[in-house]
């Protein structure tokens, strides 16, 4: 696609965002070894890359260019930039192995479809960059594995208007484990007595000790001064499930209501997940309430145009599993979750004694020896999160939520 033409053939469409460049910079992050290889040939193996005409959305793989100097300064700091992209030789040459990529791309079933650069290509209904999602990163600093602050960079261009949206409303999501605080501090205005183009929610756990340490991190409280009702945080406590999640729903979509964002920026970090090793939170993909459930209502039952970012997670094929799952969910054709990983490079990686999660360790040869499907189940970590706390946080909300009406009115 290289013409204003092609930008209309894929209005409507998923665009999937992906190359073996990409997955070849994303596989060396010291967090995630490996990780984005799993996760985009598993995805191209399910076949969900393949264009069908009979999905109720189809889906386009958009191969990106490189984030230029000017573009990343946009938000992050001249010295930082200075730092951060003075790589050495031996290192640009192990990147820009072209050869190697090429060789990538064709494993993943990434063909090279350039996206066009030009304003028409906000058009599209869904966008997806599971690469995506460093929350942490900082104008100045990295911080918690994030170097680039891809999610603050993709929203402010957002805020530009457009022949039909002249005032963009754009609301962040963040499911990930930890806080998003180098996102919300990034728009945290509590000194403004205005309205704000940008809305930002973060569901996370937060406890003495666990990362990161921010002051935006607890439950908001209208009194303070540091208050802003453009900056949510909704904080669960250990063993978090599908239910916890299904009951603070309300409040997120109630949010979304008042706010009526044009655009909508959802980060998928999946160390929320049974089974990471952080073993904090007991989500799983699938029924009410799950997080599969929360990327479906998202996507599919609200208003506005899309962009699904990955993020933490760090048991590699359940979040290749969790991902592939929201792509099929993106094309409005979600797959079964009895699907069985299909024979691929990757398939050792996902044997039963392999990915059997740390919470269902106690099923035993049950579980050990069951097929080796998509479906990231949940186990038997106890939800501390009493009916009383969670009743503490809508209580809280019913202020929150009447400032950020106030302020929009």
């Amino acid at each position: 696609m290289t013409s204003m033409d092609g930008v209309e053939d894929i209005r409507g469409k998923v665009a999937y965002v992906a190359s073996g460049e990409l997955a070849k910079l994303s596989s060396l992050l010291p967090s995630n070894r490996n990780r984005a290889i799993m996760v985009h040939s598993l995805i191209n193996a399910l076949g969900i890359l393949k264009d069908n005409p009979t999905r109720p959305r189809r889906i386009q793989v958009v191969n990106p260019s490189r984030a230029t100097r000017q573009a990343l300064s946009t938000y992050h700091s001249k010295d930082y930039l200075d730092f951060i992209l003075d790589a050495s030789s031996q290192q640009k040459a192990q990147l820009e192995d072209s050869e190697s990529n090429r060789l990538l791309a064709l494993e993943f079933g990434l063909e090279d479809a350039r996206l066009p650069n030009i304003p028409g290509a906000l058009g599209l209904q869904v966008a997806i960059a599971w690469d995506g999602g460093r929350h942490h990163a900082r104008k100045s600093k990295a911080s918690g594995f994030c170097y680039v602050a891809d999610c603050t960079l993709a929203l402010l261009p957002l805020k530009r208007p457009t022949p039909d949206i002249p005032k963009p409303r754009i609301m962040y999501i963040d499911l990930d484990l930890h806080f998003s605080d180098g996102v919300s501090e990034s728009f945290h205005s509590p000194n403004s007595t205005g309205s704000s183009q940008i809305l930002t929610c973060s569901i996370h756990h937060t406890s003495p000790g666990f990362f990161p340490l921010s002051p935006l991190a607890p439950l908001p409280t209208p009194s303070s001064e540091s208050f802003d009702p453009f900056t949510l945080s909704i904080p669960l406590q250990q063993g978090a499930s599908s239910a916890t999640f299904a009951r603070i729903y309300p409040i997120l979509n109630r949010a979304r209501e008042i706010f009526n964002p044009d655009y909508i920026v959802l980060q998928c970090g999946v160390d929320s997940l049974a089974g990471d090793p952080y073993a904090v939170f007991n989500w799983n993909i699938g029924g009410e309430g799950s997080m599969g459930w929360y990327v479906d209502k998202i996507v599919n039952e609200w208003p506005g145009r899309k962009l699904l970012l990955g993020g933490g997670g760090y048991n590699s094929p359940n979040a290749a599993r969790a991902w592939a799952y929201f792509t099929s969910i993106a094309t409005g054709s979600p797959l079964d979750l009895d699907t069985e990983i299909p024979d691929h490079s990757a398939f050792p990686q996902y044997a039963p004694s392999f990915t059997v999660s740390s919470s269902l360790y106690n099923k035993m040869s049950i579980d050990v020896f069951r097929s080796v499907q998509l479906d990231v189940q949940a186990g038997f970590m106890q939800d501390t999160n009493t009916p009383e706390y969670l009743q503490s946080i809508e209580d809280a909300y019913v202020d929150i939520l009447a400032a950020l009406k106030s302020r929009l009115s």
